[in-house]
C-alpha cells in the first residue's frame, strides 16, 4: 500500500509544481506560499479530525514536539525556496533541481540515522544526479 501513496504523491507534486507556475504569475513567492501553507494546513486539520486523531495531541513527547517543530521550519524554508525558484525559473529545471533532495536525504539517512545503503541505492543516486545536471544544462 505505500507503493500506491508513494506514486500518488508523485503525481500531486507533479501537479503541485504546474498549478503553482500558473498561479504565481504575478503574485509575490511569499505570498503565494502562504496562500498554499493555509490550503495544507485547513486539508491537514479537516483530516485530522474526519480520522478522530486530535486525541493524540496530549500524549505528544517533547522531543517530538521539537523535531517536527524542526520538520516544519525546513518544510517552509523549502516550500519558500521552491515558489521563488518557480517564480524566476522554468518548471522543467526547478523541479529536476528540487528532487535532488532525494539524494540529500539518502546522504542524511546515512549520517544522521545511522541507516545502510546498497550499491544499487548508490548508483541510483549517483544517476539521480547525472540526470538532473542533464535535464537543467543547457
Amino acid at each position: 500500500m505505500w507503493l500506491v501513496f508513494a506514486a500518488l504523491s508523485a503525481v500531486f507534486a507533479a501537479l503541485t509544481a504546474i498549478l503553482a507556475k500558473v498561479g504565481i504569475e504575478g503574485v509575490n513567492s511569499n505570498l503565494a506560499t502562504a496562500i498554499r501553507t493555509l490550503v495544507v494546513l485547513a486539508m491537514a486539520w479537516i483530516m485530522v479530525f474526519l480520522t478522530k486523531a486530535q486525541g493524540g495531541l496530549a500524549s505528544i513527547a517533547p522531543k517530538s514536539w521539537l523535531f517536527l517543530i524542526l520538520s516544519g521550519l525546513a518544510t517552509g524554508a523549502s516550500w519558500l525556496c521552491y515558489f521563488k525558484a518557480l517564480q524566476i525559473g522554468e518548471v522543467s529545471k526547478v523541479v529536476p533541481v528540487d528532487k535532488l533532495s532525494i539524494v540529500l536525504t539518502v546522504i542524511f539517512a546515512v549520517l544522521f540515522l545511522n541507516e545502510s545503503v546498497t550499491q544499487k541505492s548508490i548508483v541510483g543516486c549517483i544517476l539521480i544526479g547525472i540526470g538532473t545536471l542533464l535535464m537543467v544544462l543547457k
